[in-house]
Protein backbone atom coordinates (compact mmCIF):
# COMPACT_ATOMS: atom_id res chain seq x y z
CA UNK A 1 0.00 0.00 0.00
CA UNK A 2 1.37 3.44 -0.94
CA UNK A 3 2.22 5.70 2.02
CA UNK A 4 0.17 8.92 2.35
CA UNK A 5 3.30 11.04 2.04
CA UNK A 6 3.95 9.71 -1.44
CA UNK A 7 0.35 10.38 -2.47
CA UNK A 8 0.60 13.99 -1.26
CA UNK A 9 3.87 14.52 -3.09
CA UNK A 10 2.44 13.22 -6.33
CA UNK A 11 -0.60 15.49 -6.17
CA UNK A 12 1.32 18.68 -5.36
CA UNK A 13 2.73 19.27 -8.88
CA UNK A 14 -0.66 18.72 -10.47
CA UNK A 15 -2.31 21.26 -8.16
CA UNK A 16 0.46 23.79 -8.80
CA UNK A 17 0.18 23.24 -12.54
CA UNK A 18 -3.56 23.73 -12.35
CA UNK A 19 -3.14 27.00 -10.44
CA UNK A 20 -0.55 28.25 -12.94
CA UNK A 21 -2.82 27.31 -15.81
CA UNK A 22 -5.70 29.18 -14.19
CA UNK A 23 -3.51 32.23 -13.66
CA UNK A 24 -2.36 32.15 -17.27
CA UNK A 25 -5.94 31.78 -18.46
CA UNK A 26 -7.00 34.72 -16.30
CA UNK A 27 -4.15 36.88 -17.62
CA UNK A 28 -5.04 36.00 -21.21
CA UNK A 29 -8.68 36.80 -20.49
CA UNK A 30 -7.77 40.23 -19.06
CA UNK A 31 -5.53 41.00 -22.04
CA UNK A 32 -8.26 40.22 -24.59
CA UNK A 33 -10.13 42.86 -26.57
CA UNK A 34 -13.84 42.16 -25.90
CA UNK A 35 -16.09 42.66 -28.90
CA UNK A 36 -13.18 43.37 -31.21
CA UNK A 37 -14.35 44.48 -34.66
CA UNK A 38 -12.07 44.86 -37.65
CA UNK A 39 -12.19 48.43 -39.00
CA UNK A 40 -10.21 50.05 -41.76
CA UNK A 41 -8.29 53.28 -41.33
CA UNK A 42 -11.00 55.10 -43.28
CA UNK A 43 -13.67 53.76 -40.87
CA UNK A 44 -11.65 54.98 -37.87
CA UNK A 45 -11.23 58.42 -39.41
CA UNK A 46 -14.92 58.58 -40.24
CA UNK A 47 -15.87 57.68 -36.67
CA UNK A 48 -13.40 60.26 -35.33
CA UNK A 49 -14.91 62.91 -37.61
CA UNK A 50 -18.42 62.14 -36.39
CA UNK A 51 -17.46 62.27 -32.72
CA UNK A 52 -15.60 65.57 -33.19
CA UNK A 53 -18.63 66.94 -35.03
CA UNK A 54 -21.01 65.89 -32.22
CA UNK A 55 -18.65 67.38 -29.64
CA UNK A 56 -18.49 70.69 -31.49
CA UNK A 57 -22.29 70.83 -31.69
CA UNK A 58 -22.48 70.21 -27.92
CA UNK A 59 -19.92 72.95 -27.25
CA UNK A 60 -21.77 75.47 -29.43
CA UNK A 61 -25.11 74.68 -27.76
CA UNK A 62 -23.62 74.92 -24.27
CA UNK A 63 -21.85 78.20 -25.05
CA UNK A 64 -25.09 79.62 -26.45
CA UNK A 65 -26.98 78.53 -23.35
CA UNK A 66 -24.34 79.99 -21.02
CA UNK A 67 -24.42 83.29 -22.90
CA UNK A 68 -28.05 83.79 -21.85
CA UNK A 69 -27.01 83.36 -18.20
CA UNK A 70 -23.65 85.11 -18.49
CA UNK A 71 -24.49 87.99 -16.12
CA UNK A 72 -25.09 85.72 -13.08
CA UNK A 73 -21.88 83.85 -13.96
CA UNK A 74 -19.97 87.14 -14.18
CA UNK A 75 -21.39 88.25 -10.83
CA UNK A 76 -20.33 84.93 -9.27
CA UNK A 77 -16.77 85.33 -10.54
CA UNK A 78 -16.64 88.94 -9.31
CA UNK A 79 -17.38 87.98 -5.69
CA UNK A 80 -13.74 87.24 -4.69
CA UNK A 81 -12.87 90.88 -5.56
CA UNK A 82 -14.81 92.43 -2.69
CA UNK A 83 -14.81 96.20 -2.52
CA UNK A 84 -13.39 96.61 -6.01
CA UNK A 85 -15.14 98.52 -8.79
CA UNK A 86 -14.92 97.17 -12.34
CA UNK A 87 -14.67 99.57 -15.25
CA UNK A 88 -15.05 99.20 -19.00
CA UNK A 89 -12.05 100.86 -20.63
CA UNK A 90 -13.19 100.47 -24.23
CA UNK A 91 -16.54 100.32 -26.05
CA UNK A 92 -17.87 96.78 -26.10
CA UNK A 93 -15.28 95.46 -23.63
CA UNK A 94 -17.90 93.84 -21.42
CA UNK A 95 -19.53 92.23 -24.45
CA UNK A 96 -16.29 90.49 -25.39
CA UNK A 97 -15.75 89.52 -21.76
CA UNK A 98 -19.23 87.98 -21.81
CA UNK A 99 -18.30 85.95 -24.87
CA UNK A 100 -15.11 84.79 -23.18
CA UNK A 101 -16.88 83.81 -19.97
CA UNK A 102 -19.66 82.05 -21.90
CA UNK A 103 -17.01 80.20 -23.93
CA UNK A 104 -15.18 78.88 -20.88
CA UNK A 105 -18.43 78.06 -19.08
CA UNK A 106 -19.90 76.32 -22.12
CA UNK A 107 -16.77 74.25 -22.59
CA UNK A 108 -16.96 73.24 -18.94
CA UNK A 109 -20.64 72.27 -19.21
CA UNK A 110 -20.01 70.31 -22.42
CA UNK A 111 -16.96 68.50 -21.03
CA UNK A 112 -18.91 65.41 -19.81
CA UNK A 113 -20.30 64.86 -23.32
CA UNK A 114 -16.88 65.43 -24.90
CA UNK A 115 -15.36 62.96 -22.45
CA UNK A 116 -18.07 60.43 -23.34
CA UNK A 117 -17.24 60.77 -27.05
CA UNK A 118 -13.54 60.25 -26.34
CA UNK A 119 -14.25 57.15 -24.26
CA UNK A 120 -16.52 55.63 -26.90
CA UNK A 121 -13.84 56.20 -29.54
CA UNK A 122 -10.98 54.56 -27.63
CA UNK A 123 -13.05 51.88 -25.86
CA UNK A 124 -12.86 49.23 -28.65
CA UNK A 125 -9.05 49.33 -28.47
CA UNK A 126 -8.88 48.71 -24.71
CA UNK A 127 -8.38 45.31 -23.10
CA UNK A 128 -10.45 44.11 -20.17
CA UNK A 129 -7.59 45.00 -17.84
CA UNK A 130 -7.44 48.55 -19.16
CA UNK A 131 -11.22 48.92 -19.01
CA UNK A 132 -11.09 48.18 -15.30
CA UNK A 133 -9.04 51.33 -14.84
CA UNK A 134 -11.19 53.46 -17.14
CA UNK A 135 -14.09 54.07 -14.76
CA UNK A 136 -12.03 55.11 -11.71
CA UNK A 137 -9.78 57.30 -13.89
CA UNK A 138 -12.71 59.14 -15.49
CA UNK A 139 -14.53 59.66 -12.18
CA UNK A 140 -11.34 60.64 -10.36
CA UNK A 141 -10.26 63.02 -13.11
CA UNK A 142 -13.64 64.79 -13.12
CA UNK A 143 -13.67 65.03 -9.33
CA UNK A 144 -10.13 66.40 -9.20
CA UNK A 145 -10.74 68.93 -11.98
CA UNK A 146 -13.79 70.39 -10.26
CA UNK A 147 -11.91 70.23 -6.97
CA UNK A 148 -9.19 72.33 -8.58
CA UNK A 149 -11.77 74.89 -9.70
CA UNK A 150 -13.17 75.11 -6.17
CA UNK A 151 -9.68 75.38 -4.66
CA UNK A 152 -8.79 78.22 -7.02
CA UNK A 153 -12.07 80.04 -6.41
CA UNK A 154 -12.02 79.67 -2.61
CA UNK A 155 -8.29 79.94 -1.84
CA UNK A 156 -6.04 81.07 -4.70
CA UNK A 157 -8.06 83.91 -6.21
CA UNK A 158 -8.98 85.57 -2.88
CA UNK A 159 -5.38 85.23 -1.65
CA UNK A 160 -3.96 86.82 -4.78
CA UNK A 161 -6.53 89.63 -4.81
CA UNK A 162 -6.13 90.39 -1.10
CA UNK A 163 -2.38 90.74 -1.54
CA UNK A 164 -2.61 92.90 -4.66
CA UNK A 165 -5.38 95.11 -3.27
CA UNK A 166 -3.86 95.62 0.18
CA UNK A 167 -0.41 96.35 -1.28
CA UNK A 168 -1.52 99.57 -2.96
CA UNK A 169 -4.67 100.37 -0.97
CA UNK A 170 -3.23 103.55 0.57
CA UNK A 171 -1.79 104.80 -2.72
CA UNK A 172 -4.23 104.04 -5.55
CA UNK A 173 -7.97 103.62 -5.86
CA UNK A 174 -8.93 100.07 -6.74
CA UNK A 175 -10.53 100.16 -10.19
CA UNK A 176 -10.10 96.94 -12.20
CA UNK A 177 -10.44 96.54 -15.92
CA UNK A 178 -13.20 93.97 -16.43
CA UNK A 179 -11.26 92.32 -19.26
CA UNK A 180 -7.96 92.04 -17.37
CA UNK A 181 -9.72 90.75 -14.26
CA UNK A 182 -11.43 87.91 -16.08
CA UNK A 183 -8.26 86.98 -17.93
CA UNK A 184 -6.66 86.59 -14.51
CA UNK A 185 -9.55 84.64 -12.97
CA UNK A 186 -10.28 82.29 -15.87
CA UNK A 187 -6.60 81.49 -16.43
CA UNK A 188 -6.05 80.70 -12.76
CA UNK A 189 -9.20 78.56 -12.57
CA UNK A 190 -8.39 76.34 -15.53
CA UNK A 191 -4.67 76.09 -14.81
CA UNK A 192 -5.49 74.90 -11.29
CA UNK A 193 -8.03 72.41 -12.63
CA UNK A 194 -5.39 70.97 -14.97
CA UNK A 195 -2.76 70.84 -12.21
CA UNK A 196 -5.15 68.74 -10.13
CA UNK A 197 -4.86 65.98 -12.77
CA UNK A 198 -1.39 65.05 -11.47
CA UNK A 199 -2.59 62.00 -9.44
CA UNK A 200 -4.46 60.65 -12.48
CA UNK A 201 -1.32 60.88 -14.62
CA UNK A 202 0.64 59.09 -11.89
CA UNK A 203 -1.93 56.29 -11.71
CA UNK A 204 -1.87 55.76 -15.47
CA UNK A 205 1.92 55.63 -15.79
CA UNK A 206 2.15 53.47 -12.67
CA UNK A 207 -0.50 51.05 -13.98
CA UNK A 208 1.33 50.80 -17.31
CA UNK A 209 4.57 50.06 -15.48
CA UNK A 210 6.42 53.09 -16.85
CA UNK A 211 7.40 54.40 -13.41
CA UNK A 212 7.08 52.60 -10.06
CA UNK A 213 5.98 54.12 -6.77
CA UNK A 214 9.54 53.80 -5.41
CA UNK A 215 10.85 55.87 -8.30
CA UNK A 216 8.16 58.47 -7.65
CA UNK A 217 9.15 58.71 -4.00
CA UNK A 218 12.85 58.91 -4.80
CA UNK A 219 12.23 61.91 -7.08
CA UNK A 220 10.78 64.10 -4.30
CA UNK A 221 13.60 66.69 -4.61
CA UNK A 222 12.84 67.26 -8.29
CA UNK A 223 9.11 67.38 -7.54
CA UNK A 224 9.71 70.02 -4.86
CA UNK A 225 11.63 72.16 -7.33
CA UNK A 226 9.09 71.52 -10.10
CA UNK A 227 6.16 72.48 -7.85
CA UNK A 228 7.84 75.79 -7.06
CA UNK A 229 8.41 76.44 -10.76
CA UNK A 230 4.82 75.52 -11.64
CA UNK A 231 3.53 77.78 -8.88
CA UNK A 232 5.53 80.68 -10.32
CA UNK A 233 4.66 80.01 -13.98
CA UNK A 234 0.97 79.17 -13.69
CA UNK A 235 0.06 81.92 -11.24
CA UNK A 236 -0.96 85.07 -13.16
CA UNK A 237 -0.06 87.30 -10.20
CA UNK A 238 3.46 87.61 -8.86
CA UNK A 239 2.62 87.51 -5.17
CA UNK A 240 4.46 84.85 -3.12
CA UNK A 241 1.35 83.76 -1.19
CA UNK A 242 -0.54 82.54 -4.27
CA UNK A 243 2.56 80.88 -5.68
CA UNK A 244 3.18 79.10 -2.37
CA UNK A 245 -0.42 77.88 -2.18
CA UNK A 246 -0.32 76.49 -5.72
CA UNK A 247 3.12 74.95 -5.20
CA UNK A 248 1.92 73.33 -1.97
CA UNK A 249 -1.13 71.96 -3.77
CA UNK A 250 1.09 70.47 -6.51
CA UNK A 251 3.33 68.79 -3.95
CA UNK A 252 0.37 67.47 -1.96
CA UNK A 253 -1.29 66.11 -5.11
CA UNK A 254 1.94 64.37 -6.14
CA UNK A 255 2.26 62.67 -2.75
CA UNK A 256 -1.41 61.70 -2.88
CA UNK A 257 -0.95 60.20 -6.34
CA UNK A 258 2.13 58.30 -5.18
CA UNK A 259 0.12 56.85 -2.32
CA UNK A 260 -2.55 55.67 -4.77
CA UNK A 261 0.11 53.98 -6.91
CA UNK A 262 1.41 52.22 -3.78
CA UNK A 263 -2.10 50.98 -3.03
CA UNK A 264 -2.30 49.60 -6.56
CA UNK A 265 0.83 47.57 -5.81
CA UNK A 266 2.86 49.18 -8.58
Amino acid sequence: MTPPSELDTSTEPSLADAENENDNTKEEFLDELPGEVEMSLFDHLEELRERIFYSLIAVVLCISGCFFFVKPIVQLLEKPARGVKFVQLAPGEFFFVSLKVAGYSGLLVASPFILYQIIMFVLPGLTRRERRLLGPVVIGSSFLFFGGLVFAYVALIPAALNFLISYGADVVEQLFSIDRYFEFVLLLLFCTGLVFQIPIIQIIIGFLGIISSKQMLSAWRYVLMGSAILGAVLTPSTDPLTQTLLAGAVLGLYLFGTGLVVLLGK
